[in-house]
């Protein structure tokens, strides 16, 4: 629609600055057949019709602007749609991976990598600067950026499923440590008992059932971000929007309980 106006715009455009040429044209071609006095006379009434001219030009591109910013600022306010149904989510699915280097050392992997469960015994990891040495936290390897789907299983009676920058802090045990507590990540909390939604330190309780299977859309240019409870059908458990400025990336905090990153089935 927007390039079908700039095209309808450029052609008219192009017509006037033809109408233009063609009258200077014909100022000139009077100025050299007829004489003095009638030159100045002609010259009075091409100013005119110039001046017409080039007014409807000045409005002609106000208008034209004018639409196109009503176009571009209803265009950003639409946003694409989600998916419908869980055929659609799973046409989006990341297969995704926890990272080892940022496993707190009660954390144990399993399943390459598909698994985590916390464990009251330190796992005595190496060193790594991106390890969360304090929080009971691990990220996955792979960013998520444009539309991205997974699903996650969790048991236990303490696991937030979180999406973070990467450059959360690692070290200790202060808010900007912890998913959900601060504004670079958010998280739904889950328990046996309830669910609820943080970020920013900000905890929104959530009136509906607890789900031990949920799925994650995130669509990063609209800034949209939903869990889902999956069981024989999907049931939106909650969406936020917001402007993400960084990729971002799965994470986990787990504790009495554990995680796994499910296969599309």
């Amino acid at each position: 629609m927007i390039s079908s106006m700039e095209k309808k715009c450029s052609e008219m455009t192009e017509l006037i600055r033809a109408q233009e040429k063609s009258f200077q044209s014909l100022c000139v071609s009077s100025a050299r057949e007829d004489s003095p006095s009638s030159t100045v006379h002609q010259h009075l009434s091409f100013d005119g019709v110039r001046n017409s001219l080039s007014d409807l030009k000045k409005r002609l591109e106000e208008f034209c602007e004018e639409e196109f910013n009503k176009i571009s600022s209803h265009a950003t306010a639409v946003s694409p749609s989600e998916p419908k149904s869980r055929e659609d989510f799973l046409k989006c699915f990341c297969y995704l991976t926890l990272d080892p280097n940022t496993a707190n050392h009660f954390l144990i992997r399993s399943e390459k990598n598909r698994a985590m469960t916390f464990s009251v015994k330190n796992q005595q990891y190496s060193y790594h600067p991106e390890r969360f040495d304090s929080c009971c936290q691990v990220l996955c390897k792979e960013s998520v950026c444009g539309c991205c789907y997974w699903e996650v299983e969790w048991s236990g009676d303490g696991v937030y499923i979180s999406v973070t920058y990467k450059d959360i802090r690692r070290k200790g045990r202060g808010k900007q440590c912890v998913f959900g507590l601060n504004n670079q990540s958010w998280s739904l909390c889950c328990s046996s008992s309830s669910l609820s939604f943080c970020h920013s330190n900000i905890k929104t309780d959530l009136r509906v059932p607890s789900s031990s299977r949920i799925g994650v859309y995130v669509d990063h240019s609209a800034g949209s971000l939903s869990f889902y409870s999956i069981s024989d059908t999907m049931k939106l458990l909650h969406r936020v929007h917001s402007t993400f400025t960084q990729p971002l990336y799965a994470g986990f905090w787990v504790s009495k309980g554990n995680v796994r990153l499910c296969d599309p089935k």
